[in-house]
């Protein structure tokens, strides 16, 4: 079973644009995998809480990645 986990900031994506990512996730892996691979193709969005996560020893704020530092 083909599983994608992508973790996005929280707020950031609306319901409609996650269903969005789910689709075309899908599709891809339907496209990679033959489509056999649909109907157990698992996409989890989760959603990180601001400042739950880093890169480089730094902590990840959504002012830092939108370039409006607080």
């Amino acid at each position: 079973m083909p599983f994608a986990n992508l973790k996005v900031p929280a707020g950031t994506l609306t319901a409609e644009q996650k269903e969005v990512l789910v689709t075309k996730v899908s599709d891809l892996y339907a496209e990679t995998f033959g489509d056999r691979a649909r109907a157990t193709t698992m996409v989890l969005v989760e959603e990180v809480a601001d400042g739950g996560w880093g890169i480089g020893g730094q902590v990840l704020t959504l002012a830092k990645l939108s370039g409006t530092h607080a």
